[in-house]
């Protein structure tokens, strides 16, 4: 075989990584090439990511594919990836998602291509390692850092005027969101607490 199999997810992490390191080297005018190697990575990834759902073993109830590498030992923090049944499928879906929107915006985007397309890969790491990170730390730092890209992705290239409204819309509706979760999680902690009284 011509990869490690227990390795597949780092190499899901890094090819995107590679991609955006390819693109900072192409100058900004060469926007074929610029195109050919976003969509190039983004291809492999997908692909990768399809080896991923062949080798993944349905069978098991258990994370797999999952590796460790020790990250603040004082504090017990860890980089910690692997897939389940549910994240298996996010991770497609998203390999897939951004290969096609590459494809699709092959001939309608002329400004900030570069840009453009880094964003794309960016968002690609970020997510893929919000679906495959195991420790809660990471996860909230993938988490949100999604929200980048995203940005600049509507902020940039968004539909007409209303793009910077979208953006901004957007931003504060996700952390809405993630305000109000919070505000849940903590009232469930403290009801479920037993000493608590109020």
């Amino acid at each position: 075989m011509f990869i490690n199999t227990q390795n597949i997810i780092n190499y899901l992490l890094i090819l995107p990584l590679f991609g955006i390191l390819s693109l900072l080297l192409i100058p900004s005018w060469n926007h074929l090439l610029l195109k050919k190697t976003a969509l190039l990575f983004s291809s492999l990834t997908f692909i990768l990511s399809i080896f991923l759902w062949i080798w993944f073993n349905a069978a098991l109830g258990q994370f797999q594919y999952t590796s460790k590498l020790i990250w603040i030992s004082s504090l017990n923090l860890n980089f910690t990836i692997g897939v389940d049944g549910i994240s298996l499928f996010f991770i497609l879906l998203t390999t897939l998602l951004i290969f096609l929107c590459l494809l699709v915006s092959w001939g309608t985007i002329k400004q900030n291509l570069k840009l453009y397309l880094i964003s794309f890969l960016l968002l690609e790491f970020f997510l893929i390692g919000v679906f495959c990170v195991l420790d809660l730390l990471l996860f909230y730092i993938f988490f949100e850092s999604v929200l980048i890209p995203m940005y600049l992705i509507i902020g940039f290239w968004g539909s007409r005027e209303r793009k910077i409204r979208a953006a901004y819309f957007f931003f504060f509706f996700v952390y809405f969101i993630r305000i109000c979760t919070n505000v849940i999680s903590r009232f469930v902690y403290i009801l479920s607490n037993r000493n608590y009284r109020f």
